[in-house]
């Protein structure tokens, strides 16, 4: 990607596709009374021809069936989604559930401490009264 900015900064034109792959040579000169030459050349041919009949079939399966594909994969991401929120909408109201719960914890334990502190405090007072 980076390549790419640098040759648009520069104001470089695009590089051209090479073409050389789907070009088929005929045997050097040196070699066109070659029978292995030319059955090398019948060969790549061949290959060639192959792949463009395997590239027309793959254009056709999309198609036909290419649309669908799509549609379904959108709605597994689409379930997916709904999923993902729903589930981190739960997690929220567990979140404020247990945050709640602590506040309410804490403040009963506040409450027990200023009890016990003014229970301690009632004993001492009446601790010092018994001794004068």
């Amino acid at each position: 990607m980076r390549n790419e900015f640098e040759r648009l900064a520069a104001q470089q034109p695009i590089e051209l596709l090479s073409m050389k792959r789907y070009e088929l040579p005929a045997p050097s000169s040196g070699q066109k009374n070659d029978i292995t030459a030319w059955q090398e050349c019948v060969n790549n041919s061949m290959t060639q021809l192959e792949h463009q009949a395997v590239r027309i079939e793959n254009l056709e399966l999309m198609s036909q069936h290419g649309c669908n594909a799509w549609k379904v994969y959108n709605e597994n991401l689409v379930h997916m989604i709904e999923h993902a929120q729903k589930t981190g909408s739960k997690l929220r109201e567990m979140e404020s559930n247990w945050n709640y719960e602590i506040e309410k914890t804490i403040v009963q334990l506040e409450k027990e401490i200023y009890q016990i502190k003014q229970q301690h405090g009632e004993a001492n007072k009446e601790n010092i009264h018994q001794d004068f």
